[in-house]
């Protein structure tokens, strides 16, 4: 971090560049987890009173759209200043001033903290996973298993790896959380039902929904194979949907599924 008044001598691209870096960096200290040796430290200025200045610098930018400045001039006169809010608005508008479109991977999001609370779940309510190619869309999945409280997650052999980077930020510590393993389709537990979640099936406000089961989520490209739907012998459950592409993220699908089983039983 870089003491307000000597932001001055710093010139168009490098001051954005260096207020940007300041203000993540505050981001991280404000959510607990600031990098080595940049935690805040100036005595001189309470950390508020330090990123109200840095605001003062960044609302001098003649770049800075009006509703931009807008947005910050209100953020910085509250009281008290919410200095994660105001910090994340400032870190934003500079990134679009410098060109840089954020990116998932640029998020400072702070980990959940793990309780010693025994998890909770419903039992026999499974997912099986396949061929499910994008790390991101993989810790979405997991993240959603293990928020409703699904018992485990089967992974397909030709799944990504839980272990990849983005697949466990994406997560937010659920691959450690949700039991899963990988297996074939063959391998699935034969004394459970079995369906899948793929178009052309009973819509899912008219589907009824398993008390215990194992549902199919097929690859981003794909869909689910058709192995898959022949193993399925429970059915097909479908989401209706009405736009011109009538197509679903399948994280966001698996999503509205896992909501509708759920409260299904």
């Amino acid at each position: 971090m870089i003491p307000p008044d000597k932001l001055k001598y710093l010139k168009g691209g490098q001051k954005r560049r260096k207020l940007a870096l300041c203000f993540g960096a505050l981001e991280r200290d404000i959510r607990g987890i600031p990098e080595p040796g940049n935690a805040y430290s100036f005595s001189t200025l309470t950390r508020s009173e330090y990123i109200v200045a840095l605001t003062e610098v960044v609302l001098k930018d003649d770049g800075l759209s009006p509703s931009a400045r807008e947005e910050l001039m209100y953020l910085k006169s509250q009281v008290p200043v919410n200095e994660l809010h105001l910090c994340n608005c400032a870190r934003n508008h500079l990134l679009a001033l410098i060109g840089t479109f954020p990116a998932e991977w640029d998020l400072i999001i702070a980990p959940h903290p793990v309780s010693n609370e025994k998890r909770r779940f419903y039992s026999g309510i499974q997912i099986y996973a396949e061929d499910i190619r994008s790390p991101f869309n993989l810790g979405s999945i997991f993240r959603t298993a293990e928020a409703f409280g699904a018992e485990k997650l089967f992974l397909s052999p030709c799944c990504c790896p839980p272990e990849h980077p983005r697949a466990q930020r994406s997560a937010m510590g659920c691959i450690d959380m949700l039991p899963w393993e990988r297996v074939t389709l063959s391998e699935l537990p034969s004394d459970i039902p079995v369906f899948v979640l793929e178009t052309g099936g009973t819509p899912i406000g008219d589907f009824v929904f398993p008390s215990r089961g194992i549902v199919i989520i097929g690859s981003e490209e794909l869909g689910v194979s058709p192995e898959a739907l022949q193993r399925a012998s429970y059915g097909c459950v479908s989401i209706p949907m009405t736009g011109l592409k009538c197509s679903l993220n399948v994280g966001v699908a698996f999503g509205i599924l896992m909501q509708s089983w759920i409260s299904s039983i």
